[in-house]
């Protein structure tokens, strides 16, 4: 399993023309789920992306997380982040998970996620064309893969 995690002044999800999530300062998590994906890999990344400490304290310095700040969090589904571009110009998705087992975890990772932080998580729409809007800050962007924690 795969996220992208942006530190965000604001971010938002449209589909179909219509807001359909929106967040003020927190964190914008992109996630991408691989067919090998488990339980497991969607709790090891909860627990690093709640506790870890890219929120500024009250000196300007990443010190803090989206627990000790009630940030907020808004969750996008994206298989893409599983493109393989090793051969031609065209991106496999072939490590991307099915549909069905994507969505599943897509779904148990926003749940666990709210379970975590007792507090409501924004996301999109599995599967859905969407448009997300963000205006990054710092700008901090992080990747983390369970499959190669680093």
């Amino acid at each position: 399993m795969r996220a992208v995690i942006q530190r965000v002044q604001n971010a938002s999800v449209e589909i179909d023309q219509h807001i359909h999530g929106a967040i003020k300062y927190g964190l914008l998590v992109l996630l991408g789920v691989e067919e090998a994906d488990a339980k497991d890999d969607v709790n090891w990344l909860i627990r690093k992306i709640i506790r870890m400490r890219i929120l500024n304290d009250e000196n300007g310095v990443m010190n803090e997380s989206i627990l000790d700040q009630n940030a907020d969090v808004l969750v996008i589904s994206q298989f893409t982040l599983h493109a393989s571009t090793k051969k031609g110009n065209r991106p496999s998705y072939i490590r991307a998970a099915r549909p069905q087992t994507a969505e599943m975890l897509y779904k148990d990772f926003i749940e666990a996620l709210e379970s975590e932080t007792k507090r409501s998580v924004q996301s999109g729409v599995f599967g859905a064309n969407m448009q997300v809007k963000f205006t990054n800050d710092g700008p901090v962007t992080i990747l983390l893969d369970s499959k190669n924690p680093e």
